[in-house]
């Protein structure tokens, strides 16, 4: 298991920040080919100007380092990053073995159609349970069998451990692959192998994680796989994908929020920035099909939904008690400050062991946690049930919430406990973007998590109290 304990809280001040990017498409990713180790793949014409593209989204982040896998596909991606974020700037860029691709000897370069057609028994188990394929690879000593992607997080695993003391407090690149990139997210995040399959990686998608600097605790995923700077305000779902896609979104900005008051149950209106955070995520997803929205009946998130469904008419906007933000009890209402003097012990282990913490007359994780993922996978099934979908139809689904409510919700799709509760950031107006391609009673996947609206790539909104 990788060597992380728990995550403190959201402050990110004195964070190693890592930019982690996936190269761009590829001659192989054209032609629908297993590339793995093998180094005959380079970019297209699209794979080049995406990654120009990812460039000019960074420009203005100092970075410290960067880091790449030594295949071409990656290099080549990683140079013009570089070369249009920062122009008059030479960094050097570092390659590493523990960034190349999952190696997947025994079928590289071989189409996928045609594995599925000669290996239909192995293919299946690399569909549906990545971690438990096993191939055979060469050694100085011989031929050996190995777990593909176990040895991809043990790979990734060595990375962190040999990087992350070298830039305590810095801002790092790093550009890979597919394969590699969810390794490093679920290594860095406490995930092992079985996680493998449960987070997208789109050609030049970005991803940002937080490191706490000078400390072996785990990272937080600020966001994953934006790609709005490709064009694509949301990732698409996969070729001739049917199924249910959920949009989870975090209410807009509130005065308590900037002023790091804690909310929680008091119903909180949301502030100028909050309306206009709103309008924001609303305009983002204007084109973005939506065939149901559900929010919290709580005022903040409400108002954040209406604008959504304003721009999409035939929608209508149901409530539910079970997406209301956590119950913070004698801590409603107070700065956090406030809390600071009066209850220290308590808000230092809210902020560093959140799932052991008992609200004052209010609620626990655990709490939130059940109602959270009841609420949630009575909303998708509900779904699956009136919609009655039909072969290569995505039905899109918005449900808008809170900040605990949202952390727990993610936490869920991924099987995770109150423990995690650190381990995603949500920003005001940020979206999220979930998967179940086989329907309700199939697993879900994230595709994206904590999309901004704002200009930059980073989150900028409140970091304020819940």
């Amino acid at each position: 298991m990788p060597r992380f304990g728990i995550a403190a809280k959201e402050d990110t001040a004195l964070n190693t920040r890592v930019i982690l990017v996936r190269h761009g498409e590829s001659t192989f990713n054209v032609e629908r080919r297993v590339q793995g180790h093998c180094d005959q793949s380079f970019l297209t014409e699209r794979g080049q100007a995406d990654a120009r593209r990812v460039g000019q989204s960074l420009v203005g982040i100092p970075f410290n380092a960067a880091y790449c896998s030594p295949l071409q596909r990656a290099q080549q991606t990683a140079r013009l990053i570089l070369e249009t974020a920062q122009p008059n700037q030479e960094l050097s860029l570092r390659l590493s073995d523990n960034l190349k691709e999952i190696n997947l000897s025994e079928w590289e370069g071989m189409l996928f159609q045609e594995i599925q057609d000669r290996f239909p028994d192995l293919y299946e188990i690399w569909r549906d349970h990545p971690h438990d394929l096993q191939m055979t690879r060469d050694t100085p000593e011989g031929k050996e069998t190995f777990y593909p992607v176990r040895s991809l997080f043990e790979q990734a695993q060595q990375f962190w451990d040999e990087t992350l003391p070298n830039h305590l407090s810095e801002t790092i690149l790093v550009v890979a692959h597919s394969g590699i990139n969810r390794a490093l997210i679920g290594a860095a995040l406490g995930m092992d192998s079985h996680h493998y399959r449960q987070m997208d990686q789109s050609n030049c998608g970005i991803n940002v994680l937080n490191f706490p600097a000078g400390s072996s605790e785990p990272a937080q995923l600020e966001s994953l796989n934006l790609t709005a700077h490709l064009g694509q305000k949301v990732p698409k779902p996969r070729a001739g994908q049917s199924g249910i896609r959920m949009l989870l979104v975090r209410h807009g900005e509130t005065q308590w929020n900037r002023e790091k008051r804690f909310q929680g149950q008091i119903d909180v209106p949301l502030n100028e920035t909050g309306h206009r955070q709103a309008a924001e995520v609303a305009q983002y997803l204007n084109d973005v099909p939506i065939h149901r929205a559900v929010t919290s009946p709580m005022l903040r998130p409400k108002q954040t939904a209406e604008a959504i469904v304003a721009l999409h008419p035939g929608v209508e906007l149901e409530n539910h008690d079970g997406l209301k933000e956590i119950n913070h009890g004698l801590w409603e209402g107070k700065l956090e400050a406030e809390i600071e003097a009066e209850y220290g012990a308590e808000l230092k282990q809210w902020q560093r062991s959140p799932e052991t913490v008992q609200m004052p007359e209010g609620e626990n994780l655990q709490q939130v946690w059940e109602r959270s993922a009841a609420t949630w996978d009575e909303i998708v099934r509900s779904t699956a049930i009136a919609d009655n979908l039909a072969e290569g139809m995505v039905t899109t689904v918005v449900v808008v919430a809170h900040d605990a409510v949202n952390k727990a919700i993610l936490c869920h799709i991924m099987g995770w406990g109150p423990e995690y509760f650190w381990r995603f950031k949500q920003g005001n107006g940020a979206v999220s973007v979930i998967d179940y391609p086989h329907g309700a009673d199939g697993d879900a996947i994230l595709r994206a998590s904590n999309i901004t609206t704002g200009d930059s790539v980073l989150d900028q909104t409140a970091a304020g109290a819940l």
